[in-house]
């Protein structure tokens, strides 16, 4: 067992802050809740432990034991070998989010390029550094929103083809402020709906139009003509953007976006079972104040070097308190090191490559899947990497029967969408093969018949 003080030591510190023995520091805590029994199993030994730990981790299947069509939002993508060789150096592993990033130029540099990569794939003026994942990300967009009108705008039209999540987080984000309207995604809204609908709810009211690019669904719209719509209300409009797909399609800064949000880890970050992930924020030059998060900017010193500084930071708004936009003081520094490493290795042509496979593979297997009796592939639209299957079975049941055949399916739309109860929505990158996806049409010609 690692003891971190000696009694000398712990006995210097509590006669430091006044007390005689540890007991003294709980007094206020109910001596009958002080020191409960646990039920705790007999100490181990290191050895034992990892070899328990391994043996329960053991128990998780993984993209490495399955073929993966599962997306949904976090997408299994390779990363290459040096993302991780890099990002576990000493010098990076230890600072995951760098409070004090002024005193490192390394540290510095890595966020400004980060910005800069962010800011291009994008087509926007400057991106922060940064959020915990996309859900948060697309919160603090309405965060910036409603500020930016000094909330005399209270209303939030955001499309039923916005990420589940991202919509739950930020009605949750948003609790606290008063009488605010979210209109657009109702239970009863078709979630399918064409999205140029929405330009009939944005009014004088409106703060934000909320709008996904690629949306929930994989599909793919030019939402020209709707920006234009929000505009001439007065409403700002934030675009959930899959970072990937926009190595292929038009970037949403083409099309007069505000704020472009998004989920970093297509990016060289691994699904890990949920986290650690990267929210992405970007914006206008002429919204730069109202950002939370960092901005880093490139200098010279006196002596005419290039250095780079901390441009903006959201702990200037801890300072006047009241007057905050937001309470993110930190980043992902970690993962969006990670991002920055990945893009770098794989340049613009790399990365494009990438989009391209997952567009091609996608849309392979969307045609046999066509093809097989019972299914139906729901796809009007064009479509980026996901696309919708009408399952003749329950989506459980499906993907029940493909588990037994190694493979993990898709995510079941029924339990967001009602209306789409049965519907499963698949995913497919540059990690799955042709044979992959043939055997996924097998597997699921043969479930039709059970």
């Amino acid at each position: 067992m690692f003891t971190p003080h000696t009694e000398n030591e712990r006995q210097d510190m509590l006669r430091t802050i006044g007390v005689s023995n540890l007991d003294d520091l709980f007094q206020d805590v109910p001596a009958e809740y002080r020191y409960p029994h646990l039920e705790l199993p007999p100490a181990m030994t290191e050895m034992e432990a990892l070899d328990n730990l391994s043996y329960l981790a053991g128990a998780n299947e993984t993209t490495r034991d399955l073929a993966c069509f599962l997306g949904a939002g976090a997408y299994n993508h390779y990363i290459p070998a040096a993302v991780d060789n890099l990002l576990q150096r000493g010098e990076f592993y230890s600072a995951y989010t760098p409070y004090q990033p002024e005193i490192s130029q390394g540290t510095l540099q890595a966020i400004f390029e980060y910005q800069s990569l962010v800011a291009a794939l994008t087509g926007m003026d400057v991106s922060n550094a940064s959020h915990y994942d996309g859900a948060t990300a697309v919160a603090e967009a309405g965060v910036m929103a409603l500020n930016q009108f000094r909330f005399k705008r209270k209303k939030i039209v955001i499309s039923p083809a916005v990420h589940p999540q991202y919509r739950q987080v930020l009605r949750t984000y948003l609790n606290g402020y008063k009488d605010l309207e979210f209109v657009g995604d109702e239970e009863d809204v078709d979630p399918l709906e064409d999205p140029v609908n929405l330009a009939t709810l944005v009014d004088e009211n409106t703060a934000l139009l909320i709008i996904q690019y690629p949306d929930f669904f994989g599909r793919i719209y030019d939402y020209t003509q709707l920006v234009a719509k929000a505009h001439e209300a007065g409403a700002l409009v934030a675009v959930a953007a899959n970072p990937t797909a926009l190595a292929l399609i038009k970037a949403p800064g083409k099309f007069d976006a505000d704020i472009v949000v998004g989920e970093g880890q297509p990016l060289g970050i691994p699904l890990s079972f949920g986290g650690p992930y990267l929210g992405l924020f970007a914006t206008k030059k002429k919204y730069v104040r109202k950002i939370a998060g960092r901005l880093v900017g490139e200098t010279t010193d006196a002596q005419g070097r290039k250095g780079y500084v901390l441009t903006l930071t959201a702990r200037e708004q801890h300072i006047r308190r009241d007057r905050a936009t937001s309470n993110i003081c930190t980043n992902q520094g970690l993962m969006m090191l990670a991002s920055t490493i990945y893009l770098s290795l794989l340049g613009k042509q790399g990365f494009r490559q990438v989009a391209n496979l997952c567009y091609q593979k996608a849309h392979y297997a969307a045609q046999q899947i066509a093809e097989i009796p019972g299914y139906s592939v729901e796809a009007t639209q064009p479509f980026f990497h996901e696309f919708i299957v009408k399952c003749p079975h329950s989506v459980e049941e499906t993907n029940q029967h493909l588990l037994e055949h190694g493979i993990l399916g898709g995510y079941d739309l029924g339990k967001d969408y009602p209306a789409l109860n049965g519907h499963m929505l698949l995913a497919v990158t540059e990690m799955n093969s042709k044979h992959e996806i043939d055997v996924l049409c097998q597997a699921l010609q043969e479930g039709s018949h059970d």
